[in-house]
């Protein structure tokens, strides 16, 4: 690649000083950084106009100082260990450069939103996080994918490699709107789909283009912040309703409705997050009523819909719409992989077509041959093939977490097993310290989530989710086991 070298101007010094000078402006702003590689010497003259040896020059006077190393045979490099402290500039922005030194910012930034915390999945060797909600990614189908991608891109690569329409990829629409119609019962055509970069991606849509400033949304009061936070972001005013064994109180967000307007309610039905409960028939009937009364948009987020390991799993709420209340959202990255960024909304045309323009304005379009290759996956079964694998292993691993817990520390969590999705709710012993236990098994590489990290205000609910797609039966034995043993070492240190 070329390298544009920013010389001082002419007349201030000989050409070899001026470039060496220029290099090394480059080095202490960060522009090149430790150990980068630099164009030859034939390439840099070519770039200045100079003669090579002038470069030659320049070189050797940066070699001699300590800024530059040459390796035989590879090349020359900025050296790993510089000879100065690089220069840094006033860290008021908090952006650092390539070479970590902070980068001006010659503007105010507007005040900083009011977001939920951000819970890193980065493993460091031999961490287990029972925290993770994410699907094992060592029992994805990387060769079926890297198959129907080939196939996808030598098929259709001119017209998959430019701008096509915002809504998704034609087949990955057919392929999602028939899986909808045959697995969960939604009455639905492709025309009804729109495929996203995720369920967050389809909430922050929803949030911008079904609602306005100030409009005010039930959602539960234990439940998934990124998705307030996408609500929050578009104007909205939320309003937390209690979650008990039942699911979501409609009763409580029909109180809500009768004393100010109430524009949406945004629920997770089927294996509520994260108490994993599932909503009661009555209380299904109680809001398809109650949004017809009161026009409201009804947001379901059915994030793990396939996972359900006792009896039939309960049809989603838009299955039963027929007054166009219910926008559907769903994602693929608890089925696949969350890296692949591939969700989908399920709603009217005309919310897909007003959607799709919001859409296009941030994002233009989605991975096209990506989303060519899922519809293969779909349409050849593979899918379907790779969910019912999932699901028999996701119910091993429920079962041995299950097994552990109550073995290990039956005494100090109260649970029910979950009749699906990838994760248990346990209710923890009010003697315990839970931000005491979970900072200490986090010291022994066990991390798990604190019940505050679902609640609206971030007040402690005296319960902890733990997530089992990602472990095996072994690494659950493990987690666990950090996990008691833990937890004899504090109520042994409390009782010396």
């Amino acid at each position: 690649m070329s390298w544009p070298v920013p010389l001082v101007p002419a007349g201030d010094g000989p050409m070899f000083q001026r470039i060496a000078r220029a290099v090394v402006d480059d080095i202490r702003r960060g522009r090149l950084v430790a150990s980068q590689r630099l164009p030859g010497s034939r390439a840099l003259a070519s770039e200045l106009g100079v003669h090579r040896n002038t470069v030659l020059a320049a070189l050797a006077e940066l070699e001699a100082q300590g800024w530059i190393v040459t390796q035989p045979a590879r090349g020359t490099f900025v050296a790993a260990s510089l000879p100065e402290t690089p220069v840094t500039r006033a860290p008021a922005a908090g952006r650092r450069g390539q070479g970590g030194q902070a980068r001006p910012l010659g503007f105010a930034l507007p005040p900083e939103p009011q977001l939920s915390p951000r819970y890193s999945g980065d493993l460091r060797r031999g961490e287990l996080h029972v925290s993770a909600g994410v699907p094992d990614p060592r029992l994805f189908p990387v060769d079926a994918l890297a198959r129907a991608w080939r196939r996808a891109v030598r098929r259709d690569g001119r017209r998959l490699l430019t701008y096509d329409a915002p809504e998704g990829h034609p087949a990955l629409r057919a392929a999602l709107a028939a899986m909808m119609r045959a697995i969960r019962g939604l009455s639905c055509t492709a025309e009804d789909v729109l495929v996203v970069r995720g369920s967050q991606m389809a909430i922050d849509l929803c949030a911008r283009g079904l609602l306005a400033p100030g409009d005010r949304v039930a959602v539960e009061a234990l439940g998934y912040r990124p998705s307030w936070d996408a609500l929050r972001l578009a104007g909205a005013e939320l309003v937390p309703v209690p979650v008990d064994e039942s699911g979501i109180d409609v009763a409580a967000i029909a109180r809500l409705a009768a004393r100010r307007p109430l524009r949406a309610v945004y629920l997770t039905s089927h294996h509520q997050y994260p108490t994993t409960v599932t909503l009661s028939p009555a209380r299904r009937l109680a809001l398809a009523a109650l949004a017809r009364a009161h026009r409201l948009v009804v947001l379901e987020d059915d994030y793990d819909h396939e996972f359900h390991y006792e009896g039939r799993p309960v049809p989603p709420l838009a299955a039963a719409d027929d007054g166009g209340h219910v926008v559907y959202l769903g994602t693929l990255s608890k089925i696949l992989a969350p890296g692949l960024r591939l969700g989908f909304l399920i709603a009217p045309p005309p919310v897909v077509a007003r959607l799709g323009l919001l859409r296009a304005a941030m994002d233009r379009q989605g991975d096209r041959p990506m989303e060519a290759a899922v519809a293969e996956l779909i349409e050849d079964g593979e899918l379907e093939r790779h969910v019912r694998r999932m699901r028999t292993t996701y119910l091993a691993r429920r079962d041995a977490l299950l097994a552990h817990l109550r073995a290990r520390l039956g005494g100090a969590l109260a649970f029910e097993p979950p009749r699906g999705g990838i994760s248990l709710w346990a209710r923890v012993a009010p003697d315990i310290d839970i931000q005491a236990w979970l900072a200490a098994c986090a010291a022994r590489g066990v991390h798990v989530s604190p019940g505050s990290r679902y609640t609206f205000a971030g007040d402690e609910p005296g319960a902890i989710r733990l997530v089992f797609s990602a472990l095996t039966p072994a690494e659950l034995d493990r987690a666990t086991g950090v996990m008691a043993a833990t937890l004899r070492s504090l109520s042994g240190a409390r009782s010396r």
